[in-house]
């Protein structure tokens, strides 16, 4: 079961719906409220209460943090949450999530979700026909149970939902070895085609005819067995005052099945045309139309099913120096976990022994495998390449990075998207629509003189190709298809609105430190005077030795700088810090100062002959460090100049493509920083970045973006720090960097798994393909109706025909949504 509660309230096991007690004192309420400190805050909140009409008892408990109201009608939970809001303080919520079956068509998901709001203690209700599931966000102490009860009171079947991550643990589901869907669609294939086979022979220029009573003998069990699915279903939805898919079908082929059947028993089946053959065929098609559209769906899920696989069912742990294979769900924070060449690294952790290529494509998309050694972190997933590793355990269960992503993965592929409101709002009134068009076109062509035959066949091929099932999958399939391409590549898509806003972006704003920067210091110059050095090399092998048991980030850069170059330091002696200042030792037998020019200044050495290169560096925000020598060669032991080091923050590889990207996109691009000015125009100048705001301090960065906002349209933020966090939730979209902070992950609605700029422009690629398709296929499921409809009205439609029409019109949307998931990175369009 998926119940997750929000806001870190826990559950409590008495429920917040509308119990009944005695008649005529209403109805008892019992919910959580968050935020109480004081006995004053009781009397505030049990005052905000006792003023709604109807409420003849509150009562609020500040130890418990729970309320007990009875209220009488019309005052329902939705006005006490209300009234407790607006005392100031909150109701406690959770989530849960459920598992449907029996939805066919978007009017099912319209019921569901009905059924669910009117659950006292239901603030929210999304319900997604692709993946049938539904995500309700309620008040705590609600169960699963209570709500499963209102959606098979409307008539489906509900269950608590597994998560991925869950049923990996528990093993997975078995697949079946044989479809039983797919044996009843052949089944009743087997039964049709003799009906339809004299039509076929017509056309070939042979009249042949079956047998009335053998029509009826193939015809019956289609329709009262094989097809007991659409009467089961439209029933329930007659019984809720509502309709689907599922009762047009039964009452379409009902209708061309009782007029064939009165025919038989009455006229004989002499002269008379059966319609046996179209209420077989619809169904069989509708069916086989079911089964391909089942199958389509699986595919759609198949970046979940694919992520799932990532996890080991079993790791081998050491523990009192022996190893032994453990389930991964008995594994512990700190444990030891052994990862041989080959094997998938089974949790999140840090290598503490062993050194090898790990390949982390499935986790972060990036394609080509990294190099992980003592300290470096790994996880869980990946894939260990040649070396033996051994893995301190640092997060297991849900809390890995892989749990996490496939959660954010099914949030977003279960939420609905803005464009959605749309379909509802047609799918609402679909199925009565298409009922009063059926009966007004049995009456009109029963008026004309047609015949009552001729009626009820158009009639019936008005019911049976409506299609309200392409209405409800056009939306959830693409943005399906999208988030799951997004996460093989390595961009997380958080939910269905950032996926669909991203789509029109006209500005992305970057933070520059750690987003388009590497966000550690590098050395990006080093230069020597001419006469203290005779090359480059030996002026930073000195600067090499003094620092190299230093851990100060600019001493890193150094030997970082020294190692690429192949310079290997060589001992220093009599090495001393000299604080705020730099540092002094000897190398090769000589004395050597390296620091700051305040350091430089107390030395009296004179740093004139570099002073331009070093203020043109400086201007940039590069920092300055010298070097000087002391030995007897400047005579009487006086310092003279070595050289200078200038520090930086390296531009990413990638960035410049990332900028490029986005401007052969039609994208503007602007750099936000908290940095000096020489600094981010340096950067900006460097990667075509024409507008760069610098200077920024956090609090002012959201500031900036409703400035950009207003001039540019949407905006998209793409940060990786805490003080990112406020820029990307003001932003239209936020994109936060993986390698960043997990408060810059939860503002953002889309997150790169690994530090790469160049995905964003991707992630808007995605966005725009899956607008693309939704847009489509709510043309193509519109168009079908639009245009099937008012032919079949006409009489230009045969039943079989429509049927067919109807059956694929939902394949034909899914399978433009797969479409989406042939996409790989590359160019943007």
């Amino acid at each position: 079961m998926s119940t997750t509660p929000a806001n870190t309230i826990v559950s409590s096991p008495h429920a917040p719906a509308a119990s009944h007690v005695e008649p005529g004192t209403g109805q008892e309420f019992q919910f959580g409220i968050e935020g109480m400190t004081w006995a004053s805050c009781v009397n505030r909140v049990e005052k905000a209460l006792r003023a709604l009409p109807g409420v003849s008892r509150a009562d609020v408990n500040l130890a418990t943090e729970r309320a007990t109201v009875i209220a009488a009608p019309p005052t329902g939970f939705g006005d006490l949450s209300a009234a407790v809001e607006k005392a100031g303080y909150g109701i406690a919520v959770a989530e849960t999530d459920l598992d449907i079956q029996g939805m066919t068509c978007a009017s099912c998901v319209n019921r569901v979700e009905k059924a669910l709001r009117k659950v006292d203690g239901v603030t929210e209700a999304t319900v997604n026909l692709a993946t049938e599931t539904a995500h309700i966000r309620h008040a705590a102490g609600l169960s699963a149970g209570q709500l499963a009860a209102a959606v098979e009171k409307a008539g489906y079947a509900a269950s608590p939902h597994l998560s991925a991550p869950q049923a990996a643990e528990g093993g997975g589901q078995a697949v079946p070895a044989r479809d039983p869907e797919l044996l009843r669609v052949l089944l009743a294939a087997a039964l049709s085609l003799p009906l339809l086979a004299p039509m076929l022979l017509a056309l070939a220029g042979t009249h042949w005819m079956l047998p009335g009573w053998a029509q009826l003998a193939l015809a019956t069990p289609v329709q009262f067995w094989l097809g007991a699915r659409f009467y089961r279903a439209g029933w329930k939805a007659l019984k809720a005052r509502t309709g689907n898919m599922d009762l047009l079908v039964a009452l379409g082929t009902s209708a061309a099945y009782g007029l064939s059947l009165y025919q038989l028993a009455w006229l004989g089946d002499e002269g008379h045309h059966l319609y046996f053959e179209a209420a077989a065929v619809v169904i069989t098609l509708v069916l086989l139309g079911k089964w391909l559209e089942s199958r389509a769906k699986r595919r759609t899920a198949s970046a979940i099913r694919a992520l799932q696989a990532l996890q080991p069912a079993v790791a081998r742990v050491r523990r009192d120096g022996r190893e032994q294979d453990v389930a991964i769900s008995s594994i512990a924070v700190g444990d030891m976990v052994v990862v041989r060449p080959g094997e998938r690294i089974a949790v999140d952790g840090i290598v503490a022994e062993g050194a090898s290529h790990v390949d982390e494509s499935m986790v972060t998309g990036e394609s080509l495998p990294v190099a992980r050694q003592v300290n470096d972190k790994v996880t869980g997933g990946a894939i260990n390449a040649e070396g033996l590793l051994v893995v301190r355990t640092t997060a297991i269960g849900a809390e890995t990075t892989l749990s996490r992503i496939i959660r954010l993965v099914e949030s977003a592929q279960a939420a609905k998207a803005p464009i959605q409101r749309l379909v509802d709002q047609v799918s609402a009134v679909f199925v009565p629509v298409v009922l009063v068009i059926a009966l007004v076109t049995l009456l009109a062509w029963w008026l004309s003189g047609a015949g009552t035959e001729q009626a009820i066949i158009h009639a019936v091929a008005v019911l049976v190709i409506a299609c309200p099932c392409a209405l409800g999958l056009a939306t959830p399939t693409a943005i399906m298809a999208g988030t799951g391409v997004g996460a093989r590549h390595g961009i997380l898509i958080k939910d269905a609105q950032a996926l669909e806003t991203a789509h029109a972006v006209k500005a992305v704003v970057f933070d520059k430190t750690g987003t388009l920067t590497e966000g550690k210091p590098a050395l990006v110059q080093a230069l020597p005077h001419a006469s203290s050095f005779p090359d480059r090399a030996a002026f930073l092998r000195v600067a090499a030795s003094l620092q190299q048991n230093s851990e100060h980030p600019l001493a890193r850069a150094v030997i970082a700088a020294a190692s690429e170059e192949g310079i290997a330091p060589v001992p220093a002696s009599a090495v001393s810090a000299l604080p705020g200042r730099g540092i002094g030792g000897r190398v090769d037998g000589k004395d050597y100062r390296l620091g700051s020019t305040r350091l430089m200044q107390e030395l009296g050495v004179d740093t004139g002959p570099l002073a331009a290169e070093a203020a043109a560096l400086e201007k940039q925000g590069h920092t300055i460090s010298w070097l000087a020598c002391l030995d007897d060669e400047a005579g009487k032991g006086r310092a003279r100049l070595g050289g200078m080091l200038a520090f930086g923050d390296r531009i990413k590889a990638s960035a410049s493509r990332a900028v490029g990207d986005l401007h052969a996109l039609g994208i503007r691009t602007v750099l936000l920083t908290g940095d000096n000015a020489g600094s981010a125009r340096a950067v900006g100048e460097a990667l075509g970045i024409a507008e760069v705001i610098a200077e920024v301090l956090p609090a002012d960065k959201a500031a900036h973006l409703k400035r950009l906002k207003q001039a540019h349209g949407r905006v998209a933020m793409v940060g990786d720090g805490i003080n990112d966090a406020p820029a990307l939730a003001e932003a239209d979209v936020g994109i936060a960097m993986a390698t960043g902070t997990d408060v810059a992950m939860q503002a953002a609605g889309i997150t790169l798994m690994r530090g790469d700029p160049a995905l964003v422009a991707q992630a808007i690629d995605i966005s725009r393909r899956t607008y693309a398709k939704i847009r489509q296929n709510l043309f193509w499921a519109f168009f079908y109706n639009l245009i099937g409809i008012p032919l079949a009205a006409l009489g230009l439609l045969n039943p079989v025909i429509a049927g067919a029409a109807m059956a694929f019109s939902s394949v034909s949307v899914i399978s433009n949504a797969l479409l989406l998931t042939r996409w790989k990175p590359g160019r943007t369009t």
